[in-house]
């Protein structure tokens, strides 16, 4: 059986994690132990693993669809982009900051060999390992220092996969541009293309697909359609992420910040609520959420010289609800001090403060929400620097009773004259709380109740494999296994 399958993309953005999530939860279905991998992601979207460490949003979720305990092994390195650098992600733990240079000329060397051990002991430990690629395979400026393309599958051994987007146009000058500028052995380990997001009619096709396929000595695996999906994945993109539903009810704002992170904390509300992300101009809104960041003080600063930090202070005097999660909650605070003592005064709508510290926080955490007649069970995750703490009268919003699957008593959040803030991630994932706190407010604004539908990931995930499976010739992508 071949041991690997690597699914590669003529461009960044054109889907290759949804695309290897299918492929994972495929296999798994078909009683194979599948692993995902991915040698180097940068991305703002992160998660926590089993070990209470770092990893990529996207190989967190195709683990899921393997039906296996996320762990950094399966993306030993991820780069958070900050202002003027970015912050680097070994092995799950935080390595320093770098930039594209120091990087490129100091490290590859010592990263290779952390990403070959990871992928070594996964093709050790399972029938299949379904790796995913980044950005394009011949981005012949970059190509010297590669250690996330085909360097891997060239150490895999791995059948690849070209997924190229149909939506954006040119998808066959995609391919054939992609395997024109691969070298020769390169070539050898492409098995076939397929494109993604399609919409419209598949017979304006015609055969060219096959003829290019022909032409290139390779296969082609069929056309995905475009599916509107919530599966969060390595980038998020705002324009991609309208609201469905409740347009005469609830509207949400949320505060797009130059840094924004972990953008899927608000897909369920999209589902079911009228959300706008909001740069510039007027915010109006029934709930205004901060969201998380990379650079806290940064967006704050950005914040304040917007002129939305005093949109925000306006809104809260009409009794607006203001929500923060991670950053956004540490922004509600009265004052900020970083690693270096600089302090910076927060919009003061909570009496906390947050002190900043070299080691960073990482944890799955479960807990109860039991406040202002909303109880419910929570669970979500922790990624941050920085210590909060109260400064004067607050209500703790969450009392936590398990991190990384030990037991603990402990509170997180603040809750202060309709204001709440919260260290967790996956908050609005809870259906019982965010049915409750929705309908609270709907009360308020003289609404009737609604239900809050929000699937669970394995449903999402069964739901889009269906759609792959049935688009594509899935019995050629068996053969890429011998299965």
């Amino acid at each position: 059986m071949k041991k690997a399958i690597m699914v590669q993309g003529t461009a960044s953005g054109v889907g290759k994690s949804m695309m290897a999530m299918a492929i994972i939860r495929h296999f798994s279905k078909n009683g194979l132990k599948v692993a995902p991998f991915k040698a180097q992601n940068m991305s703002l979207n992160s998660a926590v693993s089993a070990e209470g460490a770092e990893m990529s949003r996207a190989q967190y979720i195709q683990a899921i669809a393997a039906g296996i305990t996320p762990s950094v092994k399966m993306n030993p390195i991820l780069i958070k982009p900050q202002s003027t650098s970015a912050q680097l992600i070994v092995r799950g733990k935080p390595f320093g900051k770098i930039d594209s240079n120091y990087y490129m000329n100091s490290r590859k060397n010592l990263l290779w060999k952390i990403v070959a051990e990871s992928l070594g002991n996964l093709m050790k430990d399972n029938d299949l390992v379904v790796i995913e690629g980044a950005g394009s395979p011949v981005e012949i400026n970059l190509k010297a220092g590669d250690i996330v393309n085909m360097r891997v599958a060239k150490a895999a051994g791995a059948s690849v996969i070209l997924v190229a987007d149909i939506d954006r146009g040119g998808a066959f000058a995609q391919v054939t541009g992609t395997m024109m500028l691969l070298e020769r052995a390169e070539k050898k380990l492409v098995s076939g293309f397929l494109f993604n997001k399609f919409r419209g009619d598949l017979t304006l096709l015609g055969d060219y697909p096959q003829k290019i396929a022909k032409s290139l000595g390779i296969d082609y695996f069929g056309t995905v359609p475009y599916i509107d999906h919530r599966i969060a994945e390595e980038d998020s993109f705002i324009a991609n992420r309208g609201s469905r539903n409740d347009k005469a009810g609830i509207k949400i704002a949320v505060i797009d910040l130059p840094h924004i992170a972990n953008l899927d904390d608000f897909d369920p509300l999209l589902e079911n609520c009228n959300v706008e992300f909001v740069r510039s101009g007027k915010i109006e809104a029934d709930i205004i959420i901060i969201p998380g960041t990379k650079e806290t003080i940064g967006d704050l600063d950005w914040l304040i010289k917007s002129s939305l930090a005093e949109k925000i202070l306006e809104a809260n005097k009409k009794g607006i609800t203001i929500f923060g999660i991670c950053g956004g909650y540490q922004m509600l605070g009265v004052r900020i001090t970083d690693e270096a003592g600089r302090e910076a005064d927060g919009l003061g709508l909570l009496p906390v403060k947050t002190i900043f510290r070299s080691d960073k926080k990482r944890a799955n955490l479960s807990g109860i929400i039991n406040l202002d007649g909303i109880k419910a069970d929570v669970k979500g995750y922790e990624i941050h620097h920085g210590i909060t703490e109260p400064i004067g009268s607050i209500k703790p919003f969450i009392r936590v009773t398990e991190k990384n699957g030990e037991s603990v008593n402990y509170f997180d959040g603040a809750y202060f004259n309709n204001v709440y803030g919260t260290y967790l991630h996956g908050i609005f994932q809870n259906v019982d709380f965010t049915e409750q706190f929705l309908n609270s407010l709907r009360k308020k604004l003289g609404f009737a109740p609604k239900r809050f539908h929000w699937d669970s990931m394995d449903t999402q995930i069964d739901r889009f494999t269906e759609i792959f499976e049935s688009s594509i010739n899935i019995e050629k992508i068996d053969r890429l296994v011998n299965l």
